[in-house]
């Protein structure tokens, strides 16, 4: 028995039913949308439009064979990505800014978003990273319907920034197999500072554990690819080595030091940051080493950088 065949995953669950039933319950709840921690309350089914900027269809700016993600997703074939436009955290420093706030992509239905992923499956990718779910996820469940009848049955990977709401996340359980979120603040000062968040330390921290319990450290199968888990990604930031510290700490001590967490260096000024005192700069080589060595010290045993 395979490592992706030993528990259920949403292939099961659409021959149970039981995936069509969570895509047309969630569907119901873009009516009054709280799917995310934003609570906006709109009507998405009448196209209405709260801080995601999203109505009842999702948008995607692109979709490919991704070369650039972590080893264990991309393989030789790449990683399936579908890059959701517009966001529902809005980092005043996001490196895809044109997407994220001024939602470049176009409209796609049900149908459209499905071929998308029978797309990428047929061209053999290893997985369908879904980049910026968290605002989409009732239309992703709609496709999902239409890809599983029709043969997808690749890895789901769900690439969030990490401010997903615990009751939609528990939606996604048995149907999501590789959770990858970002951990990106620890203070309240710097989430109100670069999103207009003050809870995204609480809102995140809820949010991965919940994703460790659905399904756990990362399981790399015999080829070297990712089949089932949480991979945790945090982008280093200039000048700011405690929120790091932080982080890095806390899953160690209080997720599992056999989180594989990928620690990353590509930070640059971009957004609305240019003239900020400490993001408004390029990060050090000398920062990222010290993130890195930082993680060995507290245990971390499954690092990416």
């Amino acid at each position: 028995m395979s490592k992706l065949s030993a528990y259920q995953r949403y292939t099961d669950l659409y021959k149970q039913g039981v995936l069509q039933q969570r895509a047309a319950d969630m569907t119901k709840k873009l009516s009054d949308c709280t799917l995310c921690p934003r609570n906006c309350r709109v009507n998405r089914l009448k196209n209405e439009k709260g801080i995601c900027k999203t109505g009842r269809k999702a948008m995607v700016s692109s979709y490919s064979a991704h070369f650039g993600e972590e080893r264990p997703l991309v393989g030789r074939n790449g990683s399936g990505t579908i890059f959701f436009t517009n966001c529902n955290l809005l980092c005043n420093f996001c490196q895809n800014y044109d997407i994220s706030h001024l939602g470049r992509g176009i409209e796609v239905d049900d149908q459209q978003l499905a071929g998308m992923m029978l797309d990428l499956q047929e061209r053999g990718c290893h997985n369908i990273n879904l980049v910026t779910p968290s605002h989409v996820v009732p239309q992703i469940l709609s496709a999902l319907v239409i890809a599983a009848e029709k043969g997808l049955d690749i890895p789901l990977v769900f690439n969030t920034g990490g401010y997903d709401k615990v009751s939609t996340l528990k939606e996604l359980d048995k149907i999501i197999d590789i959770y990858m979120p970002d951990f990106k603040f620890w203070t309240e000062d710097l989430s109100v500072k670069t999103c207009n968040i003050n809870n995204y330390r609480t809102v995140a921290l809820r949010a991965i554990n919940e994703m460790h319990r659905q399904v756990g450290d990362l399981i790399i199968g015999d080829t070297g690819l990712a089949v089932h888990g949480l991979l945790v990604r945090h982008l280093v930031l200039p000048g700011y080595p405690d929120e790091t510290r932080k982080i890095l700490y806390h899953i160690s001590e209080y997720l599992s030091k056999n989180t594989y967490v990928n620690i990353m260096a590509q930070y640059y000024p971009s957004g609305e940051v240019h003239h900020s005192d400490r993001l408004g700069r390029m990060l050090r080589p000398g920062e990222h080493r010290a993130a890195v060595n930082y993680a060995k010290s507290v245990g971390l045993q499954r690092i990416d950088y």
